[in-house]
């Protein structure tokens, strides 16, 4: 018998309900400003602002995030009875902290349905951070970045200052009014592997300080756009590729054109972009001498770890190539028409030793790519 795959011409995409739950959900829709908008100072503005969020980026990342960072934060509740998804706010700022650790003192003062199986040593505030395998090595060796690190020091600050907020099913908490953090935690989970990172840090009251001084800069401002851009624009940050007000951050200057050229405005401008490009260059160049020196030093040495660094090698392997003459005779074997097609390279290679002007035309609608050429300043007269 005979089957046949049926194709449905109109079948819809499990994403566009995924994309449109997360369009409704009370995070998406908010316009006071969260802990977690701190990640750019003109996009906490917009916000502020009530700025249209003109941009459609593709979540389907950060859904994925979200979806295993529930349930594994779910999960943890049942087995460990930790505080979760718990809800702290002032005037200002609002945010859902993913687990709060409570220690044994302030978790007395709950009702013993409440309290954690295990308490902590000391009150932490803990974020859960769902990583990609691609960037899962600079977060082993660097942690949190500075925009996370300002997220849950405000986390950690709202909770020393005002408590938990007073609202349904956290009330309990409210009560306990301001409490003593002293520890802030990141916890890495990479998507790809399920692998589990903890970095942990005592909490500072300066960085604190200075976070929120951050979105007292941003209260200040009387428009967004009195706001400095803290990443480098679409096509060249994942931040502003996915940021909803990356229209009105980054209008077109000219169609075609990066949106970066809305950078330039005089010759002082021009002369400031041509001095970081040498600065680059040079900086490039020297990292490129380090890597090379370094590689070839190691050429003899074994796998392993050294210091803070692991070193390891792949490839080394025998090398595969076509053979040629076993596959026309395959082709013979199998009663296959051996494909007879110009050979570019030879033909003109031959022209050029018969002293030939090798024919050439435009190729339609193609450009060769348009470099940078930037040197010394030449001298006028």
């Amino acid at each position: 018998m005979t089957t046949h795959a049926i194709t449905a011409p109109s079948a819809v995409s499990i994403w566009d309900a995924a994309h449109a739950v997360d369009a409704r959900s009370p995070r998406s829709r908010q316009k006071q400003l969260g802990a977690s908008d701190t990640i750019c100072s003109r996009r906490a503005g917009y916000i502020l602002a009530g700025t249209e969020r003109t941009g459609s980026p593709d979540m389907r990342a950060a859904i994925l995030g979200t979806y295993i960072h529930r349930g594994l934060l779910e999960d943890a509740r049942h087995e460990y009875n930790w505080l979760i998804e718990r809800t702290v706010a002032d005037d200002v700022l609002r945010g859902h902290i993913d687990v709060v650790q409570l220690d044994t003192a302030t978790a007395a003062r709950l009702p013993k349905r409440h309290r954690p199986i295990r308490p902590a040593e000391v009150i932490t505030v803990e974020d859960v951070k769902t990583k990609s395998g691609r960037v899962w090595d600079r977060v082993l060796r660097y942690g949190p970045t500075a925009a996370e690190m300002r997220q849950v020091l405000l986390y950690a600050d709202l909770l020393r200052t005002t408590g938990f907020a007073d609202m349904p099913g956290q009330r309990y908490l409210h009560r306990l009014g301001p409490i003593d953090v002293q520890r802030i935690r990141f916890r890495f989970v990479c998507r790809d592997t399920g692998e589990e990172h903890i970095t942990e840090f005592d909490f500072d009251p300066w960085l604190a300080h200075e976070a929120r001084w951050w979105v007292d800069r941003v209260l200040d401002a009387a428009e967004p756009e009195e706001l400095s851009r803290d990443h480098d624009g679409p096509g060249l940050s994942v931040i502003c590729d996915n940021c909803p007000f990356a229209e009105a951050c980054w209008p077109v200057a000219t169609p075609g054109a990066p949106a970066q050229t809305v950078l330039v405005h005089d010759d002082t401008d021009r002369a400031q972009a041509l001095a970081d490009y040498v600065r680059g260059h040079e900086m490039y160049r020297e990292g490129d001498r380090l890597k090379k020196k370094a590689r070839a030093m190691l050429h003899d040495s074994a796998e392993g770890n050294y210091g803070p660094n692991h070193l390891g090698w792949s490839g080394g392997n025998p090398k595969e190539e076509v053979d040629l003459p076993a596959m026309v005779e395959q082709f013979e074997d199998a009663d296959l028409v051996v494909p007879m097609l110009p050979d570019t390279d030879a033909m003109i290679d031959v022209l050029c030793r018969a002293g030939l002007v090798v024919p050439r035309r435009v190729a339609a609608g193609q450009k060769t790519p348009r470099t940078i050429k930037v040197s010394p300043a030449r001298k006028t007269a």
